[in-house]
This record gives structure tokens, sequence and C-alpha cells, in this order.
């Protein structure tokens, strides 16, 4: 049969209730074949196309029917679970009939829909049984009396590299092992229970057996079943006689496989973990992944020798067949629709992508059946002789060393024993008629209780139903609660207890349930210590449950109270059906964490769903240690982006906009309660090394010993290290004005809870280090645009409160400089609280950009306090004293310290950052008021000479000229030189100076020859003495230190702008733009009482100005008066505003 490729369907869900109460946004297109992506941070970009045998759009379009199956709405193109079935398991149930091997997995993220078009929920079925109804139902057709069926089922569980068989109460330690066979090449799982069936009623019931046994093992271990990869294994023979009588098997061999979540444990943090390599997730699916790569690069030619990577994981292997075999294959990738998922589904469509490339070659299956048993006789004879001769001989010299070579010939005769075993079993299933063998398997499913009684019973008699992270996995374990008292516990209590579990924090007397005539109380074992809780409350004493309550027993076991006799006892507010996620969410905010969803922000989602995900994670390590007494405990942290390191001077508010910058990190925190130490753990790390704790606690449960295992292997320990104090926000606004800025600022830990204090320094220098003197202040930051740019920061010393971080203390943080990120550190100071660092880092940028402006405008640098650990002995009354009795003495300190809630926790740094802000506002607007006064002052003093002069001796021009030269001055003196001559020479410019012969000043030769200097025909004689007037204000300027007041910029005065003040627009103002720019600044009281004092001292100016621009407007029209005193209504105006402004 020629090579035929792997067909591929992509199928996208509904949105989920989560994501609707988000107002999350489609991002998935589907046309035909074609199925786009649209990136929802890039609006404006086209959209990422990708090609597939099937899309499927399950999205919207539907109606539910009244047996609740769900069908196209009229005119969509919704795509039901028969269309599904019609298109891909129709053709697997065809290929199964004429004897090919085929196989069926789903892939895709946890949550998108892979169980659902696999197994499917209620009336709507998936795939898998569809296939299998229908298949008995072809059976049944069947009137060929030389024609016979026999149907074989098994179900496995991947979970951690290790095999587990859901059909078997006992699985060994460590699994099931995965042999090769030696003749076919093929991999399968040594004693897997095969079991016979004859009808679709018995699948489904040994599906549900397998289902059962999945949630029974996940609860007791937390194995979160979305890492957990199911393969549902038909073995479907039709045994053929011809007319002769000999008989012929047509094999075919269905494999359906339940992917894990693909999506990525968030690398982040667990790269530089040192255990990551001893943890298996994900193994299986990234050597899934590369076998598929393989196999692409294969079927299109690119690489000529490729060795496909199957010996990798033991999922690879079970799937060799399926994957570039002898196998029919489909793939379905489940897509979500939402835009939080967009990473992961676009990772989706990618792998799909690949596999559509994969090549199988399938054959039908069929020999004739004496042949089988012969084959199979001939080989075991083979391999008695193989095992009489010692195994295989190994040849010397093949670079092996005797005890290398003794090794591998010990696995070899391991392998040819269980081959052995497994032909034999064979050989004795073929003596056995397949009519003995599936009675005995009928009478073996018809005892199987799997813990969902019957309905008859839920409607009269209350019972405690399961949840359970993984929808399939609810409401599978039912425990009825008869009249009287229900006991609660492990097996080995005595007496046995009425419901038994087992797993964390199950203690062997845990609970007692009482029901009195549909009346039902819960009550803990006194003495016991167990922990059980009430809608997330721990329980304490005797409590009345209601129907609908949520109880959690230890860590794992979530169930509902269905109470039938007394429904109207249900909380109002609750949903109709109760989840996973609610009854998470629940806990989550007894324990003080916000789960609203509303207003939030895309990172403000995804941080949620990460806490959500990991509060259980965190309490199911906590009761490990308590059970293995390894004195730690664990909590969640969330670091705010206040509290982050990595603050980069050239970032800037478009940064945001591209997502550069920080947003909340969660964190896990590790204590060790005997002397304090603490370690903070990225959210990827805590996740490996919480896999490498459930591995670490099987063996516990196993029966082995590991009290003595090395502490480098034991996931609870690490090696001491920096711990970070807290951290202070340098905000950098003094920069843009050239302006140097010390503070004492607070340190401010993850809670927003004051650590301590840092004293800095962040002043302009040259590339040397040496500081500018005031002369470069600048009025308006754009002056220094595209000009190198240079500044000190010195951490000059800090005062840390807690005695325990006297070991050593350093700061760090990080800059750009000269154009790359530089990570700076103080030296570390010693057995000190108050430490001196006096460390200085002179920061260069080459050429200062618009970006470089906003960050110092509203950017900050972070500076990180960090104390050195060692490993001290502890106090020796703490060594007396277990895990759980340690979290207990640390649970009572924390709720003393931490009375003012948990809130503090996300907000505290921001509200401590605002703070740090507003300080530095206050600071510059000091200098600006400062500024202002002088200007002021000097103004009174102008004014208050004028009003004395005698009236015959007021010349206003001058008066102008002096009141224009104090508004408009900026605050240096060389500043003011250069801006007066600039003035000079354009008005020299202006009036056309002659050239001279003789070397006299240009200046005096105008005094000299002013009448017959002509701009066009006639000069303005005023022009002439505003040149004159400029000589000797000169003059005046380089005596005159009083006015030097810097107040001008281009701004136009605006407040928002920390610049100087032109007083020209604010005298002129109009009163509502006054009292706009004063609404706008409100925000704290120090800023708010500089800025009443400015504007008053704008309001006494006002009246001085508005005569000033009036008579400006006014003196084109020369006076009658020719030079002398003005008018009497002018004469009024000038002396009334002089007697406002004394």
């Amino acid at each position: 049969m020629p090579d035929e490729s792997v067909k591929v369907a992509v199928r996208v869900r509904p949105f989920n209730q989560r994501e609707k109460d988000r107002s999350a946004k489609l991002i998935i297109k589907m046309q035909g074949q074609m199925t786009t992506i649209a990136n929802p941070e890039t609006p404006n970009e086209e959209p990422k196309s990708f090609s597939f045998d099937y899309s499927y759009w399950s999205h919207d379009g539907f109606q539910e029917k009244s047996d609740g199956v769900l069908e196209p709405a009229g005119g969509s193109s919704y795509a039901s679970q028969r269309r599904v079935f019609e298109d891909l398991g129709q053709g697997v149930l065809d290929n199964a009939f004429e004897g090919y091997n085929c196989s069926l997995f789903a892939y895709g993220q946890t949550g998108s829909g892979k169980s659902y078009s696999m197994v499917g929920y209620g009336q709507n079925k998936g795939i898998v049984p569809i296939t299998c109804d229908e298949m008995f139902k072809t059976m049944d057709k069947n009137a060929d009396p030389n024609k016979r069926f026999e149907v074989t089922f098994s179900m496995l569980e991947i979970y951690n590299e290790q095999v587990r068989d859901l059909l078997s109460k006992d699985n060994p330690k460590g699994g099931l092992n995965v042999r090769q066979n030696p003749k076919l090449g093929l991999f399968y799982v040594e004693n897997l229970k095969r079991v016979p069936v004859g009808s679709y009623a018995e699948i489904e019931k040994r599906t549900d057996q397998g289902t059962a046994s999945r949630t029974v093992a996940s609860t007791n271990m937390n194995a979160t079943s979305s890492r957990a990869h199911t393969v549902v294994t038909i073995t479907f023979d039709q045994i053929i006689k011809s007319e002769s009588g000999s008989e012929t098997k047509k094999s075919s061999v269905m494999n359906l496989v339940d992917l894990a979540g693909s999506e990525r444990a968030d690398s982040t943090g667990a790269t530089g973990d040192r255990l990551k390599e001893g943890a298996n997730i994900n193994k299986s699916l990234s050597a899934l992944g590369n076998v598929i790569s393989a196999l692409a690069d294969l079927s299109m030619g690119t690489k000529k020798k490729i060795m496909v990577p199957y010996r990798d994981s033991v999922l690879t292997k079970l799937l060799q067949n399926a994957l570039g075999g002898n196998s029919k294959t489909i793939m379905i990738a489940a897509l979500s629709p939402a835009d939080i998922n967009y990473d992961e589904t676009l990772s989706t469509l990618r792998y799909a992508d690949r596999a559509k490339k994969i090549k199988n070659k399938a054959v039908v299956n069929e020999n004739p059946l004496d042949k089988l048993i012969r084959e199979l006789k001939e080989e075991n004879e083979r391999l008695k002789k193989a095992m009489e001769g010692g195994g295989v001989v190994m040849q010397e010299g093949a670079g092996l060393t005797p005890e290398e070579l003794d090794k591998m010939r010990k696995q070899m005769e391991e392998d040819i024993r269980a081959q052995l075993m497994a032909n034999q079993a064979m050989i004795a299933e073929n003596a056995q008629s397949w009519d003995d063998k599936l009675a005995e398997a009928r009478t073996e499913t018809e005892k199987i209780d799997v813990g969902g009684a019957d309905n008859s019973r839920k409607s009269k008699e209350a019972y405690l139903i399961n949840l359970n992270e993984d929808p399939m996995l609810s409401g599978v374990i039912c425990h009825f609660l008869n009249s009287g008292e229900t006991s609660v516990g492990r097996k080995d209590a005595s007496p046995v207890p009425n419901i038994c579990l087992s797993g964390l924090s199950i203690q062997k007397q845990h609970a007692v349930i009482f029901n009195k005539k549909g009346v039902i109380e819960i009550e803990s074992v006194s003495g016991s210590g167990s922990k059980t809780k009430i809608n997330g409350i721990p329980l304490t004493g005797r409590k009345a449950l209601c129907h609908k309550d949520r109880i959690l027993f230890g860590s794992n076991h979530m169930y509902v109270l269905m109470n039938p006799l007394k429904p109207e006892t249900a909380d109002n507010s609750l949903p109709k059906e109760i989840t996973w996620e609610y009854a998470q969410k629940e806990i989550a905010q007894v324990k003080g964490f916000a789960t609203g969803s509303a207003g939030l922000s895309k990172e403000q989602q995804i941080v949620q769903e990460q806490v959500l995900e990991i509060l259980p994670m965190v309490s199911e390590v906590n009761a490990v240690s308590e059970e293995l007494n390894k004195q730690k405990s664990f909590e969640v942290v969330l670091i705010s982006a206040a509290a982050q390191e990595g603050g980069d001077i050239t970032q800037s508010h478009a940064s945001k906009s591209k997502g550069l910058v920080h947003i909340t990190r969660v964190t896990v925190k590790m204590k060790n309660l005997l002397n304090g130490n603490t370690w903070l753990w990225e959210r990827g790390k805590f996740i490996t090394r919480r896999y490498l704790i459930q591995e670490l606690y099987q063996k516990f449960l196993d029966g082995e010993n590991i009290s003595n295992i090395p502490k480098e292997q034991d996931p609870f320990w690490e090696p001491t290290e920096d711990v970070l104090i807290g951290t202070s926000n340098l905000f950098l606004q003094s920069l843009s004005y050239c302006l140097d800025f010390e503070d004492t600022l607070n340190i401010s830990d993850y809670k927003g809870q004051e650590e301590g204090h840092l004293k800095v320094k962040l002043e302009p220098c040259d590339n040397k280090g040496k500081p500018i003197d005031e002369e470069a202040f600048v009025d308006d930051p754009h002056e220094l645009l595209n000009k190198p740019y240079h500044f000190k920061l010195t951490v000059e010393n800090a005062n840390i409160h807690k005695s325990r971080f006297s070991k050593g203390i350093m700061v760090k943080y990080s800059v750009k400089n000269n154009g790359k990120v530089e990570e700076v550190k103080t030296p570390t100071v010693k057995n000190t609280l108050t430490p001196t660092f006096n460390h200085s880092k002179v920061i260069s940028i080459p050429k200062l950009k618009q970006e470089n402006l906003d960050f110092f405008e509203s950017g900050c640098i972070t500076l990180s306090i960090y104390g050195i650990q060692e490993d001290t002995m502890p106090d020796p009354k703490l060594l007396k004293l277990n895990t759980r009795e340690l979290r207990q003495m640390e649970n009572m300190e924390n709720s003393t310290a931490n009375a003012s809630g948990r809130r503090a926790t996300m907000f505290g740094n921001e509200i401590a950052s605002d703070t740090s802000h507003l300080k530095t506002e206050v600071v510059l607007l000091q200098r600006k008021y400062e500024r202002l006064q002088q200007k002021e002052r000097r103004m009174q003093q102008i004014c208050e000479e004028w009003s004395k002069k005698p009236d015959g001796e007021k010349q206003f021009e001058p008066f102008y000229r002096a009141v224009s030269a104090v508004a408009n001055s900026t605050g240096t003196r060389l500043k003011t030189r250069v801006q007066m001559l600039n003035q000079m020479l354009k008005l020299q410019k202006t009036v056309a100076l002659p050239s001279y012969k003789d070397n006299s000043s240009p200046m005096l030769r105008l005094q000299k020859e002013a009448p017959g200097l002509q701009r066009q025909k006639t000069m303005d004689p005023s022009m002439l003495s505003q040149v004159l007037q400029g000589q000797k204000y000169v003059r005046q300027m380089a005596l005159d230190k009083s006015s030097v007041i810097e107040e001008k910029d281009g701004t136009q005065g605006d407040q928002d702008s920390f610049g100087s003040v032109d007083l020209e627009p604010y005298m002129n103002a109009d009163p509502e733009d006054s009292a706009d720019r004063s609404k706008r600044f409100t925000q704290n009281g120090n800023r708010t009482g500089l800025l009443s004092d400015i504007n008053t001292k704008r309001e006494v100016l006002k009246p001085a100005r508005n005569a000033v621009s009036e008579y400006s407007a006014n003196k084109k029209t020369p006076s009658k008066s020719n030079g002398k005193r003005p008018s009497s209504a002018d004469n009024n105006k000038t002396e009334s505003s002089a007697c406002v402004l004394q």
C-alpha cells in the first residue's frame, strides 16, 4: 500500500464561563479547511493561516435538543460530535474491519476540549464511545456463520514516565515495565490486563472502572490528570473459517490516546534549578514533538540520515507503530478560542501543522491462525535455548568493561525471559476458547462497583459527590450518608471507617458525619489533628451542613454535599452546578486573594489564573512536608511590578504598549522553620520541584527508606542564597533639569511593609564622575536631547530593622550604561544593620533620546537590598517540635503580624512607590517655589523704587523693561547674558547697521548717528532706545545677582512640566484655565500647598502684567505728552498697579 499521510483535524471550543466573565476576545476563524489565528497584541498584523484536512468550528451556532444533544442551529457551520465521528471515527472503524491498525490521538492545552472530542460529556458522546458502539452494532449485523469476532479492551495511564494499569487494582512499584518484542521490534506493556468484551455496555463499564481508578489515584496524590496521558487500546480480531476448515485471523489494533495538556510549565525560573533534569514533567510530550519533527523531515526528504528518537519516553515507545509505522493515524488538535491563550493555541497549531507531514505505510494484518501458533512455539524454543546457553554471548574488546558486559547480559536475559512468558501466555489464550474467556470477564465486570450508585437513591438520600480538576473525573465517586453516624478516615484504622480515604493529611479517624432525619452535621475527631474545610473555612467544632456545601478532607479530597431532603437550605447565590474551579476560588478568597475578574487587564487575569492553579499545589506540598517532617513551609507570594528588579533608564511609556514592563509575578516562598532562612522560587521552578516531591512521597508510600537520601537529591533542600530584604525606587525627575537629588528611601518588602531605609544621591556629572555646577540647570528638558548625558548614582548607607540580616547586606540594581545592560552590585557589608556603602556608579547615555526623558519623568531605578543567609544552628527548643507544630506556631505569629490583611501583598509596594514619586515632585516644586519667591521680591523692589520717584521722573518704558526683564529672566548669569546679547544682535540686524572704516564701537556710532539711520525710510526711535537700554541692562545684570532667576521654557507655564514658568500666560490667563490647572494637582498635601502659594504670587503679579501688556499694545501711537508722564487715566492704572505690588 502506498504511503499515507497522517490526517490532522483542528477543533475550536466555545468560551467557558471564566472566559465569558472576563469578556474574552475571539482569536480563531475558520473557513473550509483553513484556520486563522489573530494576535490580540498586534491587531493590525496579518493573521497567521494554517490548512488542515478538517477544521471544525464548534465555538457557536449550536442549539440544544430536548435530550441534551447539541446540534447546529439553522444555517450555522457548527461541527457536532456526530459530524466529527462521521469524518474521523467512521474511518477508524472502517479501517479496523479491513484489518488495518488505527490510531487516533488528541492534542492541546488543558481545558481546550480534548476530552470532549475523545470521550464527550453527558449525552454528547465523543469519538471513542461512538466508535465502540458502532463497532458492536456492525458485528451484530454479521450473518456469516464462518466469521466470528473477538474484541479485547485495555486502558492505561502514563504519568511521570510510569505506566499504570487502570483496570487492575495491583500495580507494581514504579509502574509496569515497557518491553520490546525482539522479533517485531515493537514495544508493549508487560502484564497489562486485556479484558475480553462482548458488547458496548461492557466497554462502557470498563471505561468507568478505569476513570474511577484515575480519580482515586489523582485524588490520593493530586497527580494532576492534566499531566497524564490516557491510552485506550481495543484489539479487534476477525476469525474467518475457510472451506477447507483452516482459520485465518485478521487483526486490528485501535489506539485511542488522550494526551496530557500541552501547556508549557512556565520555564521562567526553572531553567536554573539544579534538579530540573530529574523531573519528568512533560518529558513524553517533548519526546513526541521530537519524534514528529524527525518523521516529518524523513517524509519530506530534507534529511537523509535521521534517527527517530522513539526510545526517549514511554509514550513514544508505545506510539511507535502509530507514528511512521504500520497504522492509519488521525490527530485532532483542540484549540482554545480566547485571546488569553494565544501563545498556547498558536503552539498547538504549529504542532499539528508539523504532524500532517508524517507518512505511514499501513498493511492488512492477516495471517493463518495455525501459522501464528506455530511461529510462537518455534520462537519459544529459540528463546529457551538462548536462556540455557547463558543468553547472548558478548564479544570482548567492544570497549565495555566486564561489569558493563555482565549488566548488559543480565538485561538481555531478563528481556528474553519476559518475551518467553508473553509468548506462553498467548499460546495459553489460544488454547482456551473465546467463549470461556468472555464468560470469565463478564462475571468480573458485573462485580465492578465504581462508586456511582444508582440514580434512584440520589433522589431520596443525602450523599457526597467528588469534585476533580478534570471535569471527566468529577461526579465519579459517590458516598451515601446513612442515617446515624458515618465515619471518615483511613482504611488502616480500627474499626474501619464507613468512608475510606487515603493520601495527604488524611488521619486514621478523620471526621464524623451525622445524619438525623435529613439534618446533616459534621465534626472533626477530637485529638486527631485532622484538617477539614467547609466552604473554604477550617472546621472547628460541630457544624451543620447545607445542601451544596463544599467539603475538603485533608489536602485533596473535595466533595459536595447533595441533600435532596433539604434542598431549601442551599445558598441562593450558588451556581446551578458546583465545579472544582468554583471551590478553589472560594478557598483563595478565604485566604485573602481576589478572584473577581471585572475590570482586570490581561496580565492581571493571567496572574489570577496562576494563583488559582498554584494554591492547591502549595497546600499539597505543605502536607507532604508535614508528613515527612521536613521542617519547611511554603506560601504563595505575589511580587508586584514595583518590587521587582531591573529598572532601566532607557525604558519609556512606549515600552508599556510593547509588553516590556514588569508585571506581577507569582512565586512561592519556602521557609526553613528552624532557622528562618527563606527562598523565593519562580512558578516554573516550584512546579518542577512539586513533581519531584510527589515522586519522593510515592517512594515513602511504597515503603522505601527516604531518610538517607543525599541532600543534593532532596527536593526540599536548597543551598543558602542571598535573600531579598526589600526594594527602594529611586525616581529620576531631577535629571530632566540637571538637578541633583539626595534622599532617604523606604525599603519595602513584597508585602509593602517597611524593612528599613536607604540613603542615596543622584547627581548629573561629566563622563569622569565630576559633578557639574549649577550653571548647567536647564529650563526645558528638551535642550538635553541628542547630547551625551552622564549622571552618578551613589548608594551611601542603609538602616535595616530585622536582626537576622546582620550577617551581611548589599544593594543590587541594573541600568543600561553606554547602551549595554549592566548589573551593579555594592560590596557586602557584614556584621551590622547600619551598613555604610558609599558606592558610586557613573551611568552614561551616549545620546539622550525622548524615551530617556520620558523615563526620567515617570520611571525609576529599582534598588534591591539583599541579606546574606547562613545555615545556623536552630533553637534547641524548636528541634523538639515536628513540622506541623512548627507551622502552627508560625501561623499564629503571622496572624498577629498580618492583621491588616493580605491586600498589602498586592499593592503595598505601589503605595510606597507613589510616596517616593511624590517626594521627588515636592523637591522639584520647592526649587520652583524658591525661584518664584526670588522673582516676586525683585519685582516688588522694582515697583517700590518706581512708585517712590517724583511724578516727573516716572518714565514708564524703563519701568516696563525692568519688569519684563525680571519676568522673563533665567536663573543663571551666563544664560541671561547670552539671551540679552542675542536680543541685541537681532535688533542690530533689524536696524541694518552700516560698516565703519574706523575702529570705533558700532554701539557708540549708533548713538552718534542714530537720527540718520533708517529702516526702510524711517527708524522707530523706540528700537534705538531698546538697543541702548540693552547695553545698560547687560552691565547692570553683571552686578545685580538678585535678579538671577530662572523662569522660562517652552511649556507656556503648564504645571504638568516641572520646568520654569513664564509669567505672561498666567497674568493673562483665563480664570477657568487657572481653576483647571489647580484641579489637576491635588494628589499630595505638600505639593498642593506649594502650588497654592505659587498661584497666589501669580495673582499678585497679574495687575502689573496687565498694565505692561496694555502699554505694549498702545505704545505704537506716540503720546502727545512728548515723552512726559502719561495721561491721568494711564497714570491711575500704573499707580494702582504699583500700589498693589507693594
